[in-house]
């Protein structure tokens, strides 16, 4: 073993070592508190994430409709003929 790979090998211990430790003083015996709480934090962060899509969803409608000029189909300006035949 050369001395490059003990180090390394002693690093990555002492950083086991503490995460370890910093978990243990955080949540004591309730490891799976921890876990339910990592789940909690990936949905919610999940939710986020669907929010400011559909945000930026809606935003870019109204910016594009707003700008080019774009009539909404569902405006009162907007009617069929009244000759024209209507599908029923």
């Amino acid at each position: 073993m050369t001395a490059q790979d003990y180090d390394s090998q002693l690093l990555e211990s002492v950083s086991v070592r503490r995460r370890r430790l910093r978990d243990a003083l955080l949540f004591g015996a309730q490891r799976q508190r921890r876990a339910v709480d990592e789940r909690l934090g990936k949905v919610i962060a999940g939710m986020v994430i669907a929010a400011v899509l559909c945000a930026g969803c809606v935003g870019w409608s109204f910016v594009s409709h707003r700008l080019m000029g774009q009539s909404s189909p569902y405006s009162p300006g907007v009617s069929t003929p009244s000759g024209s035949p209507t599908s029923r």
